[in-house]
């Protein structure tokens, strides 16, 4: 076996040699894991994975064969198996040791108690020696309680130490952060544990409670021995079982009182009574079904002391002497109930055969508690002031007849087969003063209300203004009064015949073709008078013109026109205009001195000649544009 190269050399500067061919200088590894955990081993190569020459065993090999036996005189020795290895979080998984402490707490600001005792759990886990502690919640204490102290490492000394499971026991004093607590107990486990690890325990305490929560305790209920009555066979005998009474509530007697109607309901399963309240159409209340919720109503009271409070939560046995049964309701009787008389008017047909049958009871005659119509008071007769000249006739006499008074009933028929139905007149009014007879007012009477409404067409420079004259409103004939008025209608309004509108007077000059048509149509509902007056004023217009006038109309026309060519300054426009205007019936024929007065007032120069030659200038509607166009 060849040595390495420079074996036995000293290793001082040229004397050590270098392989040339090696290439690998790693070095081997020595760590290993074996069942979880981390451990060293020998290395069995060099650096490069050169052969080691020196001895790799380790302690343990050396220690096996220091108690190996000779095989051949002893036998082969019989080893133990090797034992796993077990960590420390898994061997004490989810075993955890409890002690039971309490700790005093002062209370300074109060009169009643001094201190506060307050019981709580130490939990101790041996996984990863943490601790926590765990105070039980108690109900209605007013305290914050629950985890006092999370799950962590307490700290035991200013040194940086813990605190162990060996430094618990019972009957010992343990501060943590400040606070010290009494360790009175421990459970059966964590006795066990202790005592198996050579702990001596000390004796066990008695749990300190604290005394104000002792004098708060309720007392333990006494239990009375039940009677005879059997409450469950009750309740299977009549359950479902109602008994049903129709009653009112007289409350006539205090202020905006009145009768109600309610219905008490009598549950024979238990005793209890119920009182609902029947809403009529438009009552004006609230929709609340229940006026006395289901329950036991007491009927006689226990003599109660000067002492006893008036109005108490609840009513137990030993305040009420008897409490309301089925044989306290019967029809036409009056009831109290919590303070309120009903009286019982009637009930349905289950209840009178409940009580035929249980108390022999058969007179169920309902009582009639309608209410009784009230006498006629005879009205006073009353003067009704004269009319004031506001607002309609009617509309102001309703002032008279009630506080809040209602408008006039109208005739809707009437107004809804006339709607947009209007006869329109055309009317001039009379006045002393000229200016005034030369105005023309259109006068609309509406079929549908009978009401007048008159308006006068603006006139370019007449000096008036144009526009309503009289808004709709039913016009009162003369001599009509307040006690028997009468108004205008459509027989009255004929050709000619004068209309007084509130002390101004009209006379009827035209009117128009639909005023004619409708009354045709309705011949059976207007005078003959006025129908005959509104032919005889359209016959003139439909007769057809005679052949000689027609040619002398038309040499007229050419004269006119041959006149007109001379006066170039003339709005041609606004002549044929103020034509159309002034011929409102369209008839085509105006008076000579309306039409004297229209040339006079748009500066066209006439001609006595042509003027007189007719009395009445006819201008027919296809020509009337010709006669005036250049």
């Amino acid at each position: 076996m060849s040595s390495p190269p420079g074996r036995g050399r000293p290793f001082l500067p040229g004397s050590a040699l270098r392989d040339a061919t090696k290439t690998s200088f790693h070095r081997s590894q020595t760590l290993d894991y074996r069942n979880g955990c981390a451990f060293f081993r020998l290395p069995t190569v060099g650096i490069g994975g050169e052969q080691l020459h020196v001895n790799q065993l380790s302690e343990a090999e050396l220690d096996e064969l220091s108690s190996i036996r000779p095989t051949l005189t002893y036998g082969q020795a019989k080893r133990a198996p090797p034992s796993d290895f077990i960590p420390a979080y898994v061997a004490f998984d989810k075993k955890i040791l409890k002690f039971d402490a309490y700790f005093q707490e002062d209370v300074p600001l109060s009169a009643e108690e001094h201190y506060r005792i307050r019981q709580v759990g130490i939990y101790y886990y041996l996984e990863d020696d943490s601790m926590s502690v765990m105070e039980p919640v108690v109900p209605n204490s007013g305290l914050p309680q629950g985890k006092l102290i999370r799950r962590q490492r307490v700290p035991k000394n200013e040194h940086g130490d813990h605190f162990h499971w060996k430094d618990l026991n019972r009957g010992m004093n343990i501060t943590m952060y400040g606070r010290t607590y009494r360790i009175v107990d421990c459970d059966p486990f964590t006795q066990v544990f202790l005592q198996s690890q050579g702990i001596e325990l000390n004796p066990p305490e008695k749990m300190v409670f604290d005394p104000y929560t002792e004098l708060r305790r309720m007392p333990l209920r006494k239990y009375i021995t039940p009677s005879d009555f059997d409450q469950l066979k009750q309740f299977l005998t009549y359950d479902k079982q109602v008994l049903r009474f129709y009653a009112i509530w007289d409350d006539t007697n205090s202020m905006f009182g009145e009768k109600r109607p309610y219905i008490i309901h009598y549950y024979l399963a238990d005793d209890t009574v119920e009182v609902r309240e029947i809403h009529e159409h438009n009552d004006g209340r609230d929709p609340f079904p229940v006026l006395i919720k289901r329950q036991r109503l007491p009927k006689t009271f226990v003599d109660k002391k000067t002492t006893f409070p008036s109005c108490v939560l609840e009513i137990s046995d030993q305040e009420v002497l008897e409490w309301y049964t089925a044989k306290d309701f019967a029809v036409g009787k009056s009831t109290t109930l919590l303070g309120r008389p009903f009286f019982i008017y009637d009930c349905d047909e289950f209840t009178r055969n409940f009580y035929r049958d249980k108390f022999g009871i058969t007179d169920f005659q309902p009582v009639d508690i309608r209410k009784k119509p009230l006498e006629e008071v005879p009205q006073v007769l009353q003067v009704i002031p004269p009319y004031n000249g506001f607002g309609f006739l009617e509309d102001s006499l309703q002032n008279c007849f009630s506080l809040l008074p209602k408008p006039p009933r109208k005739d809707v028929i009437k107004m809804l087969e006339n709607d947009h139905k209007v006869l329109r007149y055309q009317v001039a009014l009379e006045s002393p003063n000229p200016e005034d007879r030369k105005r023309r007012f259109i006068l609309s009477y509406f079929l549908s209300n009978d009401m007048i409404s008159i308006y006068e067409p603006p006139v370019r420079n007449s000096g008036i203004i144009g526009g309503k004259y009289l808004g709709k409103t039913r016009v009162p004939k003369p001599g009509s009064t307040t006690e028997n008025a009468t108004y205008y209608e459509p027989s009255d309004l004929t050709i000619g015949s004068t209309v007084e509108v509130f002390g101004h007077r009209f006379v009827i000059t035209d009117a128009d073709e639909y005023v004619l048509n409708y009354m045709e149509s309705n011949a059976e509902s207007f005078p003959a008078a006025t129908l005959q007056s509104l032919r005889d004023h359209f016959r003139p217009r439909d007769s057809p013109i005679p052949e000689t006038r027609k040619q002398e109309l038309d040499e007229l026309i050419v004269q006119v026109q041959e006149e007109l060519k001379l006066h170039n300054y003339l709005n041609n426009r606004n002549i044929q205009e103020k034509f159309h205007q002034r011929d409102q019936d369209g008839s085509g024929i105006l008076d000579k001195g309306e039409f004297l007065a229209l040339c006079n007032s748009l500066n066209v120069p006439t001609s006595n000649v042509l003027v007189n030659k007719k009395q009445k200038l006819s201008f027919l509607p296809h020509k009337h544009t010709k006669a005036i166009a250049l």
